[in-house]
């Protein structure tokens, strides 16, 4: 799993400048930076599962942050776009304003790398100075140079199983 993230970011999939600040409009604002990948066999049935699973619960985080996702036969592995908005994206379904969009896309056999990769990317943005760092960067390679910092750093510091002393 290590350098998860520098498989996924790729500067033609990030938009740090988000013109929309309604929550469908913003989706496929950064969703449709992902038409055309090759591994999107089927944008448009990707997006559609995409909006299915934003209607059945809010992906929002919390700290502005959001996860739009969905598991789907219309990828052939996972895919990653990331939106980031200066004003804020207001979800109406969880009434909370959004700054950081990553909308994933994974197959439906993939769960496990899927998991791994959400786990990764909560640990990345419940801490407030990371989440900054992210909403600072200036280009989108400085956008994703920090990421990959950041995952590097919270890889460093997680447990690494059995013989790892936790305190009780």
């Amino acid at each position: 799993m290590a350098g998860t993230l520098a498989l996924l970011l790729d500067p033609a999939r990030i938009v740090l400048n988000l013109q929309s600040t309604r929550r469908i409009d913003a989706l496929y604002e950064v969703a449709h930076l992902l038409d055309g990948q090759p591994d999107v066999t089927n944008f448009q049935g990707f997006y559609n599962e995409l909006l299915a699973r934003e209607g059945l619960d809010t992906t929002c985080l919390g700290n502005g942050v959001a996860l739009p996702h969905a598991r789907t036969e219309h990828v052939a592995r996972i895919v990653l776009a990331v939106g980031r908005s200066d004003h804020g994206v207001f979800f109406e379904n969880s009434s909370q304003t959004v700054r950081l969009l990553f909308v994933l896309g994974t197959p439906k056999s993939n769960a496990g790398d899927y998991l791994q990769l959400v786990g990764m990317l909560c640990r990345i943005i419940k801490d407030a100075a990371n989440l900054e760092t992210l909403l600072k960067a200036p280009t989108t390679a400085d956008f994703i140079q920090t990421l990959l910092a950041l995952e590097a750093r919270v890889q460093a510091s997680a447990p690494r199983g059995p013989g790892v002393d936790v305190p009780h």
